[in-house]
């Protein structure tokens, strides 16, 4: 079974040094999860992955019932024999693309009927099968299934996501079955207080391995984030870890980890490496511009990673431009160990005791390179 423990609690700040132990290793945290939704992060093979001292991946619950299927998932020896990744994995329950990708045919108390968006049949998911699913894909740490709201939301949607969000917990804490496997719940409620308090709240008398903040960073802005994630940190037990989905910018880490989360994943580093962007301590860099065509440095000076121990600005232009894959791949590379390097820092600055003296300097320097 999982386990999680805080080591050291910051006295000034919320943010937490932690370990996470689980049946394929132990995670320290904070902890930053590359996103392999269909069961690899794009361009890269678990070798490559594990240089850029990524611990945990995460993986896509819709995705993968949908292609190649939970059965041919269960045949191959589970999520982690088809992926190759022998640290430990998270699946999301799938509620966030069935409601975000989808043509929603039905959706009632009881659960979703929509349109697969990879031939248009009709699919139904609820909470017990989202829970069977994740039990059969057999990964570490799996999510309850819930209603995810896009930004702005109306109040009366708001409040029927949290009750069916509340429903569904419930139902998929029954349907769970594999006790070694930890089952986060997720807080849903927009930016209202009141809400993300009640559904917070009744999650917590439930009782979960873990809590997860969904519905953020959907477009309602850095500040709305923060102050929403600050609201509902004291609503949550100080002894579960709290995992903020699909976040986010360096400056949202940073900020957030202040405020006491432990868990991050987002597809940003991988993304924005495939589309010639580059994350530094100096700000973002985007190699299709002409100021890199005969520039020799690496992308960032310092950087131990693959490519900038290999590769200057300009072949890495060059690859982009000419459509070569190891531009992509190499920047991917790069965006995931940058985050990883941030995340160390992180862990160290709050082993050492110097986290809150740090953290607001880095987090307004990240603020004023937009990154």
């Amino acid at each position: 079974m999982g386990h999680f423990e805080v080591q050291i609690a910051d006295s000034t700040t919320r943010a937490r040094l932690g370990r996470l132990t689980t049946p394929h290793g132990i995670v320290k945290t904070p902890v930053f999860m590359p996103v392999g939704t269909c069961g690899t992060v794009k361009g890269l093979t678990p070798e490559q992955l594990c240089s850029t001292g990524a611990s945990i991946m995460l993986a896509n619950t819709y995705h993968l019932m949908l292609r190649p299927g939970v059965e041919v998932v269960e045949r191959l020896g589970g999520l982690h024999a088809l992926s190759a990744w022998r640290g430990p994995i998270l699946t999301d329950s799938g509620g966030y693309q069935v409601f975000s990708l989808n043509s929603l045919v039905r959706i009632d108390d009881e659960g979703v009927e929509f349109a697969s968006h990879v031939d248009g049949a009709r699919v139904y998911l609820d909470a017990a099968a989202a829970t069977s699913i994740q039990n059969r894909l057999g990964a570490d740490i799996i999510m309850c299934f819930d209603q995810c709201t896009p930004f702005p939301a109306e109040p009366p949607l708001l409040e029927t996501a949290v009750r069916r969000t509340l429903r569904w917990a419930e139902q998929c804490r029954k349907a769970h079955n594999r006790p070694e496997q930890m089952l986060f719940a997720i807080v849903q409620g927009g930016i209202d207080p009141g809400l993300r308090t009640r559904c917070a709240a009744q999650l917590v008398q439930i009782g979960f391995d873990g809590y997860a903040i969904g519905g953020l960073s959907v477009g309602e802005g850095h500040q709305h984030m923060i102050d929403t994630v600050k609201h509902t940190m004291p609503v949550l037990p100080l002894d579960r870890p709290r995992y903020l989905m699909g976040v986010g910018n360096p400056s949202d880490i940073i900020a957030c980890v202040m405020a006491g989360v432990d868990m991050f994943d987002c597809v940003l580093p991988t993304r924005n490496g495939r589309n010639a962007y580059a994350f530094t301590q100096a700000g973002p860099l985007r190699l299709r511009n002409s100021a890199h065509a005969c520039d020799g440095g690496p992308i960032e000076a310092g950087c131990d990673c693959y490519c900038c121990r290999t590769f200057s600005r300009a072949a890495i232009r060059h690859f982009f431009n000419v459509s070569e894959m190891l531009g992509p791949i190499l920047l991917s590379l790069h965006n995931l160990r940058f985050y990883q390097r941030l995340m160390a820092e992180i862990r160290r600055r709050l082993g050492a005791g110097t986290f809150a003296e740090w953290a607001p300097g880095r987090l307004e320097e990240y603020l004023r390179l937009s990154m």
